[in-house]
């Protein structure tokens, strides 16, 4: 093998790593496993049941989630990540919850896409109502 030709493969094969390592945004918490640093482990405490107003919602960013109560002591939670193209949902109001990137905005009771670019909904997280503690499940 020629030195010019082992120079080659170093830079293809770097190159091939380079764009393997590319497919995941940094920091957006996603690794090999699945797993998240930043998302709540299950049983921690999001809220109080008062703090998630009626036909509304509360965004946990940090935790990448957010709740909603769509009708008196109905509660739902969804991934805070926007189908779109990943940016992360700022404001509940008026039945929806609404990305500010492209203008998404996804219905509180289910998820749903209201008007795109949305491709689909928002992913449903479990969570559970103990009193009124509203726990990831």
């Amino acid at each position: 093998m020629t030195d010019s030709s082992t120079r080659r493969t170093v830079l293809a094969t770097g190159a091939a790593a380079a764009l393997a390592a590319g497919c995941s945004k940094y920091g957006d918490g996603n690794d090999s496993s699945g797993s998240s640093s930043v998302r709540a482990t299950g049983g921690q405490e999001l809220a109080k049941t008062s703090e998630i107003p009626v036909g509304g919602g509360k965004i946990f960013k940090d935790k990448k989630i957010v709740v909603t109560q769509p009708t008196k002591d109905e509660f739902k939670a969804f991934s805070a990540i926007c189908t779109h193209q990943g940016c992360t949902v700022s404001t509940v109001a008026n039945g929806t919850i609404d990305c500010p990137c492209h203008g998404s905005k996804y219905r509180v009771a289910d998820g749903s896409v209201e008007a795109g670019p949305a491709p689909k909904p928002l992913p449903v997280e479990q969570i559970k109502v103990e009193g009124n503690s509203i726990r990831l499940a």
